[in-house]
């Protein structure tokens, strides 16, 4: 509803997948790839004939995404993200159960409210043995 001239402005809302215009085109990351980036960012660095140092927050960064790498390598990384791919899921929704590895379908649907309704229970199950699966093959 619009009152006197002005716009009503749509809030905010990941559980309903409602997120700014400027995260439209954006594309998500799981940890393990922002991990990956700001390690070669990292060694890059330690390279270069005149080594920078390295901001805070770079630091904290990488020691969170290292802590949180789910994912080995480059292959389990796409493994994981094709498998997702192949779902109707939101790119939001992808990153969160990349990210998260939930263990069952409840958890899933309690860490990502958007999930409830549009998967049933088996189905999602089988997902997230199938990213399990590859997790627990990559070397």
């Amino acid at each position: 509803m619009a009152t006197g001239g002005q716009t009503q402005v749509e809030e905010e809302d990941a559980t309903e997948l409602q997120f700014p215009k400027e995260f439209e085109n954006a594309e998500t990351l799981l940890n393990s790839e922002v991990y990956m980036l700001l390690e070669h960012r990292k060694k890059k660095n330690e390279a270069a004939e005149e080594e920078q140092e390295l901001s805070e927050v770079f630091v904290k960064t990488l020691d969170y995404t290292q802590k949180f790498n789910r994912y080995k390598n480059r292959e389990t990384i796409a493994q994981v993200r094709s498998l997702l791919g192949k779902k109707k899921l939101h790119k939001f929704e992808l990153a969160c159960l990349a990210n998260l590895c939930p263990e069952s379908a409840e958890e899933a649907k309690a860490l990502i409210p958007s999930l409830e309704g549009r998967f049933d229970d088996e189905d999602l199950k089988q997902l997230l043995d199938d990213i399990q699966t590859h997790r627990s093959f990559q070397y």
